[in-house]
């Protein structure tokens, strides 16, 4: 497994050895161990899984209590995934992370507690499967709008196209506005 620095320390990119040949591959995807020793102890509780189509948006989505550290990954199709720093105390807070996560390039991303997520699909649809160490906690549950300036996300959108949004998501917050991790 390598693991990549991204320009927020706590978050990395994970590429997996990836074992193929004319029959096919093999990769391990999650190893507690190995985890532990590259990237961080955690503990993962839920796995989940969801199918978009081209255009879809979703996030940012975040969790103040209960918070959710996430492991990502595609298995079918291509996303631009973010992370953004909701943590106030942090020297990266209100900062952003963007990697193409991607069946093909096989990467994964780890989004540590204390960051808001949502992901862009780019090919015609995409499976996003992704492991927490919380459960869900609808009560808590909090969502950064796409767009905010301040946090200036470089979405790769076509400039003649509009993101396929969740009412939930189209009612975001601004940054300036949000809940933060005090």
């Amino acid at each position: 497994m390598n693991v990549i620095e991204t320009n927020i320390p706590e978050v990395k990119i994970i590429e997996p050895r990836v074992f193929g040949d004319e029959r096919g591959y093999f990769m391990e995807t999650w190893q507690q161990k190995t985890f532990e020793d590259l990237v961080a102890e955690r503990f993962f509780v839920q796995d989940n899984h969801s199918k978009s189509s081209k255009g879809i948006l979703r996030g940012l989505h975040y969790q103040t209590e209960n918070a959710q550290g996430k492991l990502v990954r595609v298995i079918s199709g291509e996303v631009f995934d973010v992370a953004v720093d909701m943590r106030k105390k942090s020297k990266t807070f209100g900062q952003w992370v963007g990697v193409v996560l991607s069946s093909e390039n096989k990467r994964q991303l780890w989004i540590p507690e204390g960051f808001a997520h949502g992901f862009y699909v780019m090919s015609d649809s995409a499976e996003f499967v992704y492991k927490c160490t919380d459960y869900y906690n609808p009560n808590a549950e909090h969502s950064l709008i796409w767009n905010d300036e301040t946090v200036n996300i470089d979405w790769p959108i076509p400039a003649d196209e509009q993101p396929i949004l969740s009412d939930k998501d189209r009612s975001g917050k601004a940054f300036e506005d949000a809940e933060v991790f005090e």
